[in-house]
């Protein structure tokens, strides 16, 4: 049977309605093939005493806006990887989390510092031949101070890697504290990978959920079909897999996550222990949320209402789009006393995040 590429399986969407043709995903499509059919030769390759095999394959880095599809592009990536290629695909706050974990171990075990990072950089080369970044943004000086020595680790030991990204490249850490020292970082990403920009002015989720609309009552059958055909259609047919992460030692588990949209309940956001920091991070890590099932709220679940006035807020400063199925519409939601005068607040936001303008703006 032949090897699925990126470029086959974007045809087969493009035949099958999945996906619509677009001249910039097109191109974006060619270059994921090469990377794709130059990394299998290059993992494939052997090497000897006398004989280094192939060079690195250039990596890529893919940037545009909301809603041009990066997501969708990184999945048809992924999605054809052979079995015999070692990767992983890793939001890359979460990635620099690990990393720094990793050398505060090493320091609190006694271990050499020194040696922590180049450790690391072997062990991700063990485990990996592929590492795929979503959301690759630099704003943490810590970050920015490590990553021209880390990345030059992970090249020598022959990862390739491919990132998608809101930012231009040379716009990474733009206004940071040493910014001067970082600046080297960029000159290695433009070298060793392949910088595109998805210069698209369709915003493909935004267009489609402004049409359809965001927000669903009451809380049917019918309502569930309706959320899954648009989480399907924003995510263009990709397959979606549960996610979890960490704030804080805290874990956030997600019913459903791909191409930059994810789906949870109200149970799981708002019923249990949560704060402003997970709802930011959650705000942070994804462009469209999906919150299903949110009930009517009297007096006795005031405690839940305030949870769900902190996560609207947090959605709403961040610009995350916003989709729910709810048992009645905003004005409705909520009847207790606590919390009232406040609450007027969320059922505005709520309101004006079905809007067009809110929708199709820039995150």
């Amino acid at each position: 049977m032949n090897q699925k590429t990126p470029e086959t399986l974007y045809e087969e969407r493009l035949a099958n309605g999945e996906l619509r043709a677009d001249p910039v995903q097109a191109l974006a499509v060619d270059a994921l093939t090469r990377v794709h059919a130059d990394t299998i030769e290059f993992v494939g390759a052997k090497r000897g005493w006398f004989s280094k095999g192939p060079e690195l394959p250039l990596g890529l880095y893919m940037y545009g806006g909301v809603g041009r599809g990066k997501s969708m592009l990184m999945d048809l990536f992924c999605d054809t990887l052979p079995e015999n290629i070692k990767w992983r695909r890793v939001h890359f706050h979460e990635f620099m989390i690990s990393v720094h974990d990793f050398m505060h171990e090493a320091r609190s075990s006694g271990n050499d510092v020194e040696k922590a990072l180049p450790n690391f950089a072997k062990k991700v080369k063990q485990e990996n031949d592929v590492l795929c970044f979503d959301e690759f943004h630099v704003t943490d000086i810590a970050d920015a101070m490590i990553l021209g020595r880390f990345f030059t680790m992970l090249f020598d030991h022959g990862v390739v890697i491919i990132s998608t990204s809101n930012w231009d490249p040379h716009s990474l850490y733009e206004g940071g504290l040493q910014r001067d020292r970082f600046l080297p970082f960029i000159d290695l990403l433009v070298e060793k990978m392949q910088v595109l920009f998805l210069d698209s002015p369709v915003d493909y989720r935004g267009e489609f959920i402004a049409e359809e609309g965001s927000y669903f009552t009451p809380l049917t059958g019918e309502t569930k079909k309706k959320l899954d055909a648009l989480f399907k259609h924003i995510t263009f047919g990709a397959k979606s897999q549960q996610d979890h992460f960490n704030v804080k030692g805290r874990r956030i588990d997600v019913d459903a996550a791909c191409a930059g949209a994810a789906r949870f309940s109200f149970s799981q956001l708002c019923e249990r222990p949560r704060g402003a920091e997970d709802f930011i991070a959650i705000a942070e890590r994804y462009e469209t949320v999906f919150l299903e099932g949110i009930p009517k709220l009297g007096y006795d679940r005031r405690n839940e209402a305030k949870r769900l006035m902190i996560l609207i807020d947090a959605l709403y400063e961040a610009g995350t789009r916003l989709v729910v199925s709810a048992a009645t519409t905003p004005d409705r939601l909520y009847t207790g006393a606590d919390h009232a005068y406040e609450f007027d607040r969320t059922i505005s936001r709520l309101n004006e995040m079905q809007s067009k303008d809110y929708i199709e703006k820039e995150k």
